[in-house]
């Protein structure tokens, strides 16, 4: 068959030229070892907490090699595209602090040399390749979904399995001829271009995977689609396209791309171009309702979702650091030995990366994150929680808008020294954990205060009336708290802990018990910061009106 004519007729208007594509994007000018990753989401209003375990990494070896991270959308999936969606996905990077430093960003805006990098923007550019190998008798039309039915399909591939055994993954249109070919063209049916496999599904090939080491896979042998039937291309042949023309060195993409790796490598050889390096990541996974492991979902998980960090109020930072922690987990304990550097400081490492699929835990991920904010200043935590809860919690912004005084004061206590408090995992906490101090007691009932169950209400109203009468506002901490030790005598409570523990049947209870029963007085609660302090920020009469409240309850 004579394939340049047949080139011409599937693409009449089509230069099929490819050397001016490379003309047009020369190779980058970059210091040796540099890493040009990019991170290329499909636009469908929603970036998927994977992507940003993806991202993290693109970013983190362009910025340790010193290449460049680039993002180009791929919109080639009518079906599954939601309008504005690529400016969804680029401004959750940013806020996630992915900022790319080329390619799109946003509201058709793009940065760089290399674009479009929008996909749907360069179908010249992919005809013209698929033109190109169809010249070389490396790629053919195939007819299947358009006129003939399902039946008629089915019934030649029978045929042909009758005459060999050799046809799996192969299209029955690659035998076509330039005349049949015409004709078809002629009742307008509609064609896809398929790239026609010269792989043998029983050999293998040895690939290095940046993560998972030395791996092999078995070639390719099937007929894969280049361009669809709308003469746009699936995600393999842009890939191969795009990656080559703006110089990416390595693709990180998710585990579940590897069984399609063999096809993307036939590409790669039929257009006779060096691949990237590939590095194929674990999954971000999840133990369910069940117990079982399974990938975080769409449908079924929240989190799966980047935005719900955001709306839950977790620092970006807290999100970040626990990501890194499942990306090598060498990073805890980096971070007890580096408390104040930044994680960018931190030495990543693509080989370290593990290869079982991380579980998303979020026991950890507020542990860390109350790590993070107990070094925060106590303006900072003020700042960006009315930040967050000006966009997703107004009835709380409303409240603390006014008090920065009081808000930083609070947020100050037990936050200095080298064992700071741990108590803030997000910003959505705050209002319930120190709804004490935010909003009046008066609704509450005895049962809302969270006594020790070991003494009686007449123990508790006895300690509480005897604190009535030596409290002070004037008191200095020092002063306040020997103030607590007398009473603790007075009342038969030790004073001393160390004699306590030795002999506490000799007392009623402890120093710190009377501590305890005046702090659940004033905030219905057992644990609490600093009682001094709270009762310093309360003031004198709003102390004493929740004291004799309870009283009164008792």
């Amino acid at each position: 068959m004579d394939y340049t004519k047949l080139a011409e007729l599937l693409f009449p208007n089509i230069d099929p030229n490819i050397q001016r594509f490379f003309d047009m994007y020369p190779k980058r000018v970059l210091k040796e070892g540099a890493e040009v990753v990019r991170i290329a989401p499909s636009p469908t209003g929603y970036l998927h907490i994977g992507s940003v375990y993806g991202a993290f990494i693109d970013k983190l070896m362009a910025y340790h090699s010193g290449g460049v991270y680039y993002m180009r959308l791929e919109d080639t999936d009518n079906k599954r595209e939601v309008a504005s969606a690529g400016d969804i996905a680029y401004n959750m990077l940013c806020e996630f602090g992915l900022k790319p430093d080329e390619g799109y960003a946003g509201s058709d805006c793009e940065i760089g040399s290399y674009g479009p990098y929008v996909q749907s923007k360069r179908k010249d550019i992919y005809l013209s390749f698929a033109k190109y190998l169809v010249s070389q008798g490396k790629a053919f039309p195939c007819f299947c979904k358009s006129a003939e039915g399902k039946e008629e399909i089915l019934k030649r591939r029978e045929e042909e399995l009758s005459q060999t055994d050799d046809i799996e993954g192969k299209d029955p249109c690659r035998n076509f001829s330039f005349e049949q070919i015409k004709s078809k063209l002629e009742s307008k049916e509609k064609f896809a271009i398929r790239l026609l496999s010269a792989g043998n599904g029983e050999k293998t090939i040895k690939i290095k995977d940046k993560i998972k080491g030395e791996r092999e896979i078995r070639e390719n042998n099937k007929d894969i689609v280049i361009l669809k039937s709308n003469l746009i291309p699936p995600y393999s042949f842009a890939h191969v396209v795009d990656d080559t023309l703006m110089g990416t060195t390595s693709v990180v993409r998710g585990e579940e791309w590897y069984p399609s790796l063999a096809s993307h490598l036939e590409l790669f050889r039929a257009f006779n171009l060096k691949p990237p390096k590939f590095a194929h990541t674990p999954n971000v996974c999840k133990i369910d309702e069940s117990g079982n492991k399974r990938k975080l979902s769409k449908r079924k998980d929240p989190e799966a979702n980047a935005s719900y960090f955001i709306e839950k109020g977790y620092p970006i930072q807290s999100v970040m650091e626990y990501l890194l922690n499942l990306i090598n987990s060498n990073f805890e304990d980096w971070r007890k030995m580096n408390p104040e550097k930044s994680f960018w400081d931190f030495p990543f490492s693509v080989s370290k990366i593990g290869s079982n699929n991380p579980i998303f835990d979020f026991v950890k991920l507020n542990d860390c994150s109350k790590n993070v904010i107990s070094h925060y200043s106590a303006e900072k935590i003020y700042q960006d929680t009315l930040s967050w809860a000006k966009t997703y919690d107004k009835h709380f912004y409303d409240i603390i808008k006014d008090k920065k005084e009081f808000c930083t004061q609070l947020f100050s206590i037990d936050r200095t020294g080298n064992n700071p408090r741990k108590d803030i995992a997000k910003w959505s906490d705050i209002e319930s954990l120190y709804d004490y101090m935010f909003y009046s007691l008066d609704n509450k009932t005895l049962n809302d205060y969270d006594f020790d169950e070991k003494f009686d209400h007449k123990t508790i109203k006895k300690v509480l009336q005897a604190y009535l009468k030596v409290y002070s506002i004037k008191d200095d901490k020092q002063t306040w708290f020997d103030k607590i030790k007398q009473m603790s005598d007075v009342l038969g409570f030790c004073s001393n802990m160390k004699e306590y523990k030795q002999n506490p049947s000799n007392y009623l209870g402890s120093v710190a018990d009377i501590s305890g029963i005046i702090r659940v007085a004033v905030t219905t609660r057992k644990n609490t910061p600093d009682l001094y302090y709270l009762l310093s920020l309360l003031g004198e009469k709003q102390a004493f009106d929740r004291i004799n409240k309870i009283i009164s309850l008792l």
